[in-house]
């Protein structure tokens, strides 16, 4: 289903990480899977700045907002005011239900605001989002 499509996985709770990754590979076994633990990693890793984690392209990122040293909205802002990263698809997922982190997110330009209490059990929707982007973006062999 989803190959060749690296997701940044930007997390600071091991336990939604893990539910996180164990919901992907079900429905895609072989997705490449690169973990950052607050928005300041995160950067590094786009900026092929980390010294062991990398991604693949294409990739997006799966983001949560609340994170210790570098928030979610603080890595949303300096990704936008990055030339090199602004284009970068980010999709949220978060506890946060809360009208204005919603409209906040969507202001920084993400292709998606989940609620992780509601993906849960859905989680075959995000997984066919995550296919439908890989599909857009992969060239046609």
């Amino acid at each position: 289903m989803i190959k060749e499509l690296s997701v940044l996985i930007v997390e600071d709770d091991d336990v939604a990480a893990e539910s996180i990754t164990r919901g992907l590979r079900k429905v895609a076994p072989d997705i490449h899977l690169v973990y950052a633990e607050n928005g300041q990693i995160a950067i590094d890793i786009l900026k092929k700045q980390h010294p062991t984690r990398a991604l693949k392209t294409p990739y997006l990122v799966l983001l949560d907002l609340n994170m210790p040293i570098m928030n979610g909205f603080e890595f949303l802002e300096y990704i936008r005011d990055d030339k090199a990263l602004q284009d970068t698809v980010i999709f949220i997922l978060t506890t946060s239900n809360d009208d204005s982190d919603r409209s906040r997110a969507y202001d920084n330009n993400v292709a998606g605001y989940m609620v992780k209490s509601s993906v849960g059990p859905q989680f075959a929707k995000l997984a066919a989002l995550l296919h439908a982007y890989k599909n857009a973006v992969e060239p046609n062999r």
